[in-house]
């Protein structure tokens, strides 16, 4: 799965770390923060995007799914 986000820098990406690691585990997402759309990819396929999207939300960034 693909989301735009605004994951901005190596900052938010520490920010938001440990919640994805808890969510869909630590080596099936990345962010390319390089890309203007921010894109998050997440490469586990037990988790929805919803989920994705909620969790991300609760602690103050967003996702919206591209792909």
């Amino acid at each position: 799965m693909k989301f735009k986000s605004n994951i901005n820098c190596q900052n938010c990406v520490a920010k938001v770390k440990n919640t994805l690691d808890t969510l869909v585990g630590a080596e099936a997402w990345k962010v390319d923060t390089e890309n203007p759309s921010k894109i998050l990819d997440i490469s586990n396929p037990d988790t929805s995007a919803a989920e994705v999207v909620n969790k991300l939300k609760r602690i103050g960034f967003t996702a919206e799914l591209i792909d």
